[in-house]
């Protein structure tokens, strides 16, 4: 008897549909299970509402991690940034699929690079993270709050009325606007979103068959680098609203770097450390204890406003 198809929960961005349907596609691939995709309305993808006041990027997460508990899907796929950094009840993290680039992108009129633009130009950017550093790099740009998924974000730089945005590169890229690309910054100049680039794979934790299942779809490296920035955000108990930055990379052996920044840019505490693939947990921790030392809790309880988004 044929098994019954998987049925994956996903939002109903285009950007979440292209996503969903990446995953959906190696799961059959690499185990022979159909998979159906349920298409997910969450309360951040109708609230027009600045994500700080709405409860951050878990209001992405919550309508799927309901519809996994209830039955009514058997995975669900998100970006791994819009993920709360705590462990949910009842839900796994089962796999994180090799992560694509995790950089941030400059999408700006006439081809501009940052260096490019006119003083005081309008970047339009929902991350206070992305505008503390654009402000660290250029002190006169004006970077102004932007919701709405990547194509609304385009359109605003194509109708004149934004200079330019920052989004996520690999979103870019997902959707076929790659070329849409005026500049890549390096992790040197802004230091992606933790989890940035990665797609996170859960399922409820009452079902080791298809967690062990999705295990087909996992790249070890990316988990262990999704595990190092988690725990990092976690220890630091930052917000969406926390100018937090955080990369880590390698295969066996892990490299991470970390920054929290003030919400105007003129002030930043990095650190930066290296651990084994398997302390991972306890690199983003050790980096996290490190930066509160420093005095990151004063940066990171800031207000601020807006979040990131691919």
């Amino acid at each position: 008897m044929t098994e019954p198809a998987l049925r994956l929960g996903t939002r109903k961005s285009p950007m979440a549909i292209v996503q969903s349907g990446l995953v959906a596609r190696l799961i059959t691939e690499r185990t022979g299970r159909r998979v159906e995709i349920v298409g997910v309305t969450t309360l951040g993808d109708v609230s027009r509402a600045q994500l700080t006041q709405i409860g951050g990027t878990g209001v992405f997460v919550g309508a799927l991690r309901e519809a996994l508990l209830g039955g009514g899907v058997d995975l669900a796929v998100h970006s791994l940034k819009d993920l709360p950094a705590g462990a949910a009840p009842g839900i796994t993290l089962a796999a994180v699929p090799s992560r694509d680039d995790p950089r941030d992108a400059l999408v700006a009129r006439d081809g501009a690079k940052l260096a490019d633009l006119p003083a005081g130009a309008r970047i339009g950017t929902g991350s206070p993270r992305r505008a503390a550093q654009l402000r660290a790099l250029r002190g006169d740009l004006r970077c102004e709050p932007i919701r709405g998924n990547a194509g609304t974000r385009l359109r605003r730089v194509t109708d004149g009325e934004l200079d330019g945005v920052v989004l996520a590169a690999a979103g870019l890229t997902r959707i076929g606007q790659q070329t849409a690309i005026t500049q890549v910054f390096d992790v040197d100049e802004m230091l992606p979103a933790p989890g940035q680039g990665a797609l996170a794979v859960e399922c409820r934790d009452d079902d080791p068959g298809l967690a062990g299942l999705l295990a087909a779809v996992n790249d070890e490296a990316s988990m262990a680098a999704a595990i190092a920035e988690r725990s990092l955000l976690e220890a630091l108990a930052a917000g969406c609203s926390a100018p937090v930055g955080g990369y880590a990379a390698g295969t066996w052996q892990l490299l991470m770097r970390a920054a929290v920044l003030s919400p105007d840019g003129t002030r930043a505490l990095r650190a930066h450390g290296s651990a084994p693939a398997a302390d991972a947990r306890r690199l983003g921790q050790d980096l996290a204890a490190e930066l509160l030392r420093r005095g990151a809790a004063a940066f990171i309880s800031s207000p601020s406003s807006g979040n990131d988004v691919q």
